[in-house]
């Protein structure tokens, strides 16, 4: 039975990926992974000069197709004008993601670059390009078919009357997106930014008989910071996402709360919620420490799909860092943009 249950759960995301359902790579932690987001957000950081992170997702993994996803990213600024305000940003990044007893893989290599102006004293428009070379596989040796029953059992030593033990398919996809932020003083910073992803609407099919498109995905994102008080600072955001007749959408907050006020670089305690619409609730807590922020997450679903999984969405765990060429460089406090 359990092997009906893999078969059953393989073919699901076979028949998605044709009809351009198949879940495409997120993070519940959407704000630690900027490169996927939009390539407008490719070195948007006015108070340091690079940024290198890891993003990691297990997702599903009480029922048959679980879901592995990883990222690493890094992104630099260049060539930042003697005022500060306007710089190039550069990028790159890798994306992995896996599901089902049958390796259904995708791996993701990608290119971003944005340029940051800043407009007046208190805004700042950002736009950005990315390019990516994707594949997607999957390995039918690890998978089993009608024909293997031999009555009693599924016996792997039979032909599965596939020709191929590896199915792949490449592609090249292009992103573009677009940011404007508003900073009226240092207690308050808005960025509005949207996205669109598969501009080029990519061929991706792992039967040669069919002709599957990608369709375009936007993406749109409102993220806000602001000062409470000397202790701590709010970062309420809301993300969403749609992909043909699939979408999702995300809000909530993460609060920081400075534990060390005293230290030129504070250290943070890091607590947050957020409610995927429909899907699940998902608490956030984290540390941060000399710029270097680790930060945990767990959905808890609380849509029909909890009777299967018992409630058990994803685990995910981000790491990240952002530091200056040259520590002893100048200060850009000049930026206006909530800080302890």
């Amino acid at each position: 039975m359990r092997k009906y249950l893999h078969l059953l759960f393989f073919g699901f995301f076979i028949f998605a990926s044709q009809n351009g359902w198949a879940q495409g790579l997120h993070f519940s932690q959407y704000y630690n992974a900027p490169m996927l987001q939009s390539p407008a957000n490719t070195a948007l950081m006015p108070e340091d000069d690079f940024r290198v992170g890891i993003n990691y997702r297990n997702q599903w993994s009480t029922i048959p197709a679980p879901f592995n996803t990883f990222a690493a990213f890094a992104d630099f600024q260049l060539f930042r004008n003697r005022n500060l305000k306007n710089w190039l940003g550069v990028g790159g990044a890798f994306f992995t993601d896996r599901a089902g007893n049958g390796d259904l893989a995708l791996t993701k290599g990608q290119f971003n670059v944005a340029y940051h102006i800043q407009l007046s004293d208190n805004s700042m428009l950002s736009g950005g390009l990315g390019a990516a070379f994707v594949q997607r596989s999957v390995d039918f040796n690890k998978l089993t078919f009608d024909v293997q029953w031999d009555g009693f059992t599924f016996n792997r030593d039979r032909m599965n009357g596939e020709g191929n033990a590896v199915g792949k398919t490449s592609y090249a996809d292009i992103t573009a997106g677009i940011n404007y932020a508003y900073f009226p003083s240092e207690d308050l910073y808005i960025k509005f930014g949207v996205g669109m992803l598969h501009i080029n609407q990519p061929k991706e099919s792992l039967l040669s008989s069919e002709d599957n498109k990608l369709g375009m995905r936007p993406t749109g994102m409102i993220d806000i910071l602001f000062k409470l008080n000397s202790g701590w600072i709010a970062n309420p955001s809301i993300y969403y996402t749609q992909q043909r007749s699939a979408y999702e959408l995300v809000f909530g907050s993460l609060f920081s709360c400075n534990i060390s006020p005293s230290e030129k670089a504070p250290n943070l305690l890091i607590m947050g919620l957020y409610h995927r619409l429909a899907e699940s609730i998902i608490p956030v807590v984290g540390f941060e420490w000399k710029k270097i922020r680790l930060v945990t997450s767990y959905d808890f679903t609380v849509s029909k799909l909890s009777s299967a999984n018992g409630g058990n969405g994803a685990f995910e765990l981000s790491l990240i860092y952002q530091g200056l060429y040259n520590m002893g460089s100048v200060n850009r406090s000049a930026y206006n943009c909530p800080r302890f």
